[in-house]
């Protein structure tokens, strides 16, 4: 999955003066910028950064903060020009593309971190989106999947072999005493369309998969929810804690030489939280461009129903939740990695978000996570 990709190439403005311009020879494609102002304007006197994010997925449901966070505005009013991409099928993952360099950030789930860290590679969380994967598993009414272990003997589909889902779904099947390969076979279904054809077409007996995929298959009676990880409460009473998904993730060497740039993205994401937290399913989808919310397969309407009903993986403020770490270290302990040499507050930094949320005025409802994880 690890791919050679082309450098980043580095965009400053023509007035930067000499130190500036050897400051950005050094720090990648974010170039100096004074501190942020206000919470409404990023009060820079110098070149706006930018910043390169890919994402895992850019127009699922569990990840629509980072597009939200464009058409509000809030990444230029925090001083920021971001340039948001998504990963492809069949193409570099976005917390490769991070890892590799052709990004500086990754909008991509927070386990990815412990998997680079057992990699010898410092990637942390700045901000965490969701407390909850958002993902459900979909399974044809035949296959009769109603717990973790009833899938037993049955075909899982998940969006790609190593990927998130297949971790996650090995882990709930762990819970329930199954081992992959021995007790149910994994089978690479993709997402949206590709996931559906899946169960339609017998590949696979259910799917891990997001939402508006998961309204669209319900509407069309190809598969129903057997396992609901897409709310706080059903990840509790499946993997028996806060699952934190949705994040950004980069490297440490490169937050710690742009922590002006790091705080602005962190202040664009938890205004962003708030906002979410503040209205409704439909003035979100309002916002949203409108090949994201309605194609061939969902409307609309659908979009804003699915919404409503899982609007609450989305974290208020940013922060880490308290128990997060740990519900992820459990989950590669129990697959079997040895994840001792890792230390919990090594995975993520609470100290962007908090910041934030200070700056911006806003109060925080999440219990963070400490030292315990």
């Amino acid at each position: 999955m690890r791919k050679t990709m082309m450098k980043r190439t580095i965009f400053a403005a023509a007035a930067v003066t000499a130190v500036a311009l050897s400051l950005t020879a050094c720090g990648g494609s974010s170039s100096p910028a004074a501190s942020a102002g206000a919470a409404g304007s990023s009060g820079a006197s110098g070149p706006m950064p930018t910043v390169k994010m890919m994402i895992g997925g850019i127009d699922k449901q569990i990840y629509l903060p980072y597009k939200l966070a464009e058409q509000l505005g809030y990444y230029k009013e925090q001083g920021v020009d971001m340039q948001l991409s998504t990963e492809q099928d069949g193409g570099v993952g976005a917390e490769d593309a991070m890892v590799s360099g052709q990004v500086d950030m990754s909008g991509a789930w927070y386990n990815h971190t412990y998997d680079f860290q057992l990699e010898g590679k410092d990637v942390i969380s700045v901000v965490q989106l969701s407390g909850a994967p958002g993902e459900r598993i979909m399974c044809s009414p035949k296959a009769n999947v109603h717990s973790p272990a009833d899938i037993k003997g049955k075909n899982m589909g998940v969006t790609d072999l190593g990927s998130g889902t297949d971790t996650l779904t090995q882990f709930i099947a762990s819970k329930a005493g199954l081992k992959s390969g021995k007790d149910y076979k994994t089978v690479k279904a993709g997402a949206g369309a590709t996931a559906i054809a899946a169960i339609k077409n017998g590949l696979a007996d259910c799917v891990m998969t997001t939402q508006p995929t998961v309204a669209a298959m319900e509407s069309q009676g190809v598969a129903e929810s057997a396992i609901d990880l897409a709310t706080t409460d059903g990840a509790n009473k499946t993997v028996g804690g806060n699952w934190p998904a949705a994040s950004i993730i980069a490297k440490k060497e490169w937050v710690d030489a742009n922590k002006d740039t790091v705080q602005k993205v962190v202040n664009a994401l938890v205004k962003t939280m708030h906002w979410i937290n503040t209205h409704s399913a439909q003035e979100i989808a309002d916002k949203l461009p409108s090949d994201y919310t309605t194609n061939k397969n969902v409307t609309k309407a659908d979009y804003v129903k699915a919404l409503t009903a899982d609007k609450g993986q989305f974290l208020p403020d940013g922060l880490m939740p308290a128990g997060g770490p740990k519900t992820i270290a459990d989950m590669f302990t129990t697959l079997g990695k040895d994840i001792s040499k890792i230390k919990y507050t090594d995975t993520f930094d609470n100290s962007f978000a908090t910041k934030a949320n200070q700056t911006l005025g806003e109060k925080t409802t999440t219990t963070p996570a400490g030292d315990n994880g």
